[in-house]
């Protein structure tokens, strides 16, 4: 389990097929400032862009991490060489909850229809798949590349989903978010409460048994 709340960014130095075919994945490596890896251990799950992965291997200056074909498929951004990725490591009993519960499943890839300057803040219009538009809500929580957000508005469109979302530039600087430009993809996870509902709501109750 994750916060939402980063705590460096790091860079992906590499990126090498782990098979011969498009069903094998990628061993991947990222490179990040050493002090941020003071208790990383193999086998440790870290959110890379909003994506939980395994360290399976670590070096002074970064870690690396498999990645299967099923989720390259499903992210974006974590085998780009050169690109920024969001990092967090999972939260322990003692961590402060300064965002929210966050799983680092993506959900979904969505897409930047705007990010400008309103005021001394940033405006974030993300087109998310129309199927993820029932588990967002107005002051509700979003996570968009590993970042914990909250929604402004919602608009259900035919073809997608329009979240509008305010940044705070201390969120521009300290995340990858600062290079997001129109028609960047990004990946999504909705709210952690939101999926339980969902399935509470929709389960067929006369397969249940008393």
């Amino acid at each position: 389990m994750f916060t939402g709340l980063i705590t460096a960014v790091g860079t992906i130095k590499s990126a090498s097929p782990l098979g011969g075919n498009s069903r094998h994945g990628k061993r991947v490596s990222a490179q990040v400032e050493p002090q941020w890896l003071q208790g990383v251990q193999l086998g440790d799950s870290i959110a890379i862009s909003g994506a939980c992965m395994t360290v399976v291997s670590l070096q002074p200056d970064g870690f690396a991490f498999d990645i299967s074909a099923e989720s390259l498929a499903c992210t974006t951004g974590l085998d780009a060489v050169g690109s920024l990725v969001n990092l967090e490591q999972s939260l322990s009993l003692t961590t402060k909850l300064g965002g929210h519960l966050v799983t680092g499943h993506v959900d979904g890839i969505g897409q930047v229809a705007r990010l400008e300057p309103v005021g001394e803040s940033w405006l974030l219009e993300v087109d998310a798949p129309r199927e993820l538009g029932q588990f967002f809500a107005y002051k509700g929580s979003i996570v968009v590349n590993g970042v914990s957000l909250t929604v402004n508005q919602v608009d259900d469109l035919p073809q997608h989903c329009r979240v509008r979302i305010n940044l705070i530039p201390h969120t521009l600087q300290h995340t990858n978010l600062q290079q997001l430009r129109a028609g960047a993809a990004v990946n999504l996870e909705i709210d952690l409460i939101a999926r339980y509902v969902e399935r509470m709501l929709n389960v067929d109750r006369s397969k249940s048994h008393v």
